[in-house]
């Protein structure tokens, strides 16, 4: 770890200077406190740094929250061996699990599945009680629950040392959370424009506490955490079915992990209550259990935290990219992205191009700079990936 400035530490051993100059603009808010908190993972963001933990006092900056809220990963530990698993058909199961669930950008389910409704029943009980109308943002929001999306999002089914299958996937709260943050970030700015307030990017406008407009933010905020988390439980339902039809018998649960990695809480940190926004961090206190994927083509992990009270209970979310997506798509090859792939069951398109795993940090890398952070209890290697175009 390195303190840069006093509101500054920094984890990550390899980060580039604009992203260090994006962070330092950040903790020099004036509400920040006690200091901003750069993961190993760090990279270049829209406003505040992707794997940075912000904690502020009294107000929130909602594109420190990220436009995907909620957003994050899941795992389930079955009771099958990697033996047992190489005996299916692999790719009749990818095209399976592809079937199942909605796979890139506005694509959503036709209907409400059996295993949704109660998901979506409580999704809007929990709209109602927070006073707001999810339809505002996204007219068929229920449709979108159970559904992948793209980018760096993807669906795995993975063998941990001990070659036992688990199924992973990551995914946040859709196009609704999209639209519920976005709307927040233009509330916050055209806020900042009223009272005449400098900010050094106007990604970085804020809401503050005690006023309507940040009571609103939390309320909706806190909603599209919860869609995010039920989406993930109900598309890791529906992989496990594929799973088990696959296999001949249902998936038997031995341990399920689900957790965010860009949210707010309210939280106590150095004798003061403020909020964190881990925009690409997960919550790691100690003995907590977490999530770290790698890139398309690399290891995973399963960890629990150690609570180290530098970085406020946080750690870093996944390998962190060292390549835009366009500029990736320029530098490696479909090919490239072959050899990365070998051995694992991918649908093999070069529309994948700007996720091989040369465009991100060497998770390795970012694990060794995370070692105060948490400590690895399985490392998960890929059979199936899938992914949205």
């Amino acid at each position: 770890m390195e303190h840069l400035s006093k509101r500054l530490l920094s984890w990550a051993s390899v980060i580039d200077e604009q992203t260090l100059d994006q962070a330092e603009t950040t903790s020099r808010l004036p509400f920040i406190s006690p200091h901003l908190a750069l993961m190993p993972d760090a990279h270049l963001g829209k406003g505040a740094t992707v794997g940075s933990v912000i904690p502020t006092l009294g107000a929130i900056i909602p594109a420190a929250v990220g436009v995907d809220i909620g957003c994050g990963m899941i795992a389930v530990r079955t009771q099958f061996t990697r033996e047992r698993l190489e005996t299916a058909n692999l790719a009749e199961l990818r095209e399976q699990i592809e079937r199942a669930i909605p796979l890139s950008a506005g694509r959503d389910n036709r209907k409400i599945v059996a295993t949704a409704e109660p998901r979506v029943a409580e999704l809007e009980e929990l709209a109602e009680q927070r006073g707001f109308n999810p339809g505002q943002y996204a007219k068929h929001w229920r449709l979108q629950l159970g559904s992948l999306g793209s980018g760096n999002h993807f669906i795995e089914v993975s063998v941990d040392e001990l070659d036992r299958v688990w199924m992973f996937l990551h995914s946040g709260s859709r196009g609704v959370g999209n639209k519920i943050a976005q709307h927040h970030i233009r509330v916050a700015q055209r806020l900042a424009k009223q009272w005449w307030i400098e900010l050094p990017d106007p990604d970085l406008a804020y809401l503050v506490e005690g006023t309507p407009e940040f009571t609103r933010y939390i309320a909706e905020l806190r909603w599209a955490q919860r869609f995010a988390l039920l989406n993930r439980e109900e598309m890791m339902d529906r992989v496990a079915r594929q799973l088990g039809e696959a296999m001949g018998e249902p998936v038997f649960e031995h341990e399920r992990i689900n957790c965010h990695h860009n949210f707010t809480e309210s939280e106590m940190h150095y004798g003061k209550r403020v909020w964190v926004s881990r925009k690409g961090a997960i919550l790691a206190d100690e003995g907590r259990p977490g999530l770290i994927p790698g890139s398309m083509g690399t290891a995973s992990y399963v960890v629990t935290g150690r609570g180290d009270p530098r970085s406020l209970h946080s750690s870093p979310h996944g390998a962190g990219r060292v390549y835009s997506r366009s500029a990736a798509r320029k530098e490696f090859t479909i090919e490239q992205l072959r050899d990365a792939m070998a051995g694992i069951e991918y649908r093999d398109t070069d529309a994948f191009i700007d996720e091989i795993p040369q465009a991100y940090k060497p998770i390795d890398r970012v694990m060794a700079d995370a070692a105060e952070l948490v400590e690895v209890r399985h490392t998960l290697r890929q059979i199936i990936n899938v992914k949205g175009d």
